[in-house]
């Protein structure tokens, strides 16, 4: 008799084991990469007063920077989730841009992010008419929805 019970206690271990391993499957897993410097460091920023170099003491080096006509800063974060067996989705990003006029002064502070697939201005502390170089916005913003697992695994 102490036999299979013994069995018994086992079958139900492992079937307990595999329902836990089961639910913690269908948990969403976060991850989030890149950063954003909080707006509290951002209010010490002075538009027309500030340079690169201040900017970069303060808040720190950007994630990119404007490498066409060398026009800003670029700050981005975003948010995945994964799901299960699920391929990751990433559900948020955000873009910080700091635009700066041709001496090397903040010219304009603005935040993007994303709705239904279109960039849209989050926050904003301008001196002039938004920021003059829009496409690498669009370029670090269309990336949502494109990740392929199989090119971070490799061949």
């Amino acid at each position: 008799m102490g036999i299979s019970n013994t069995k018994g206690a086992m079958r139900h271990v492992l079937l307990a084991t595999g329902f836990a391993v089961a639910l913690g499957a269908c948990t969403p897993q976060f991850k989030n990469h890149g950063y954003i410097p909080p707006a509290e460091d951002l209010e010490q920023i002075t538009i027309g007063v500030d340079t690169r170099e201040t900017v970069a003491e303060s808040i720190g080096a950007p994630s990119t920077a404007g490498v066409a006509n060398d026009s800003g800063f670029y700050y981005v974060r975003s948010r995945r989730r994964t799901l299960g067996a699920f391929a990751p989705k990433e559900i948020e990003r955000t873009v910080l841009a700091i635009s700066f006029s041709s001496e090397g002064v903040v010219t304009n502070i603005e935040s993007f992010g994303l709705e239904r697939g279109q960039v849209v201005p989050l926050t904003r502390r301008v001196t002039t008419a938004g920021v003059r170089d829009k496409s690498i916005l669009r370029q670090l913003l269309s990336g949502i929805g494109r990740f392929n697992p199989a090119s971070v695994i490799g061949s």
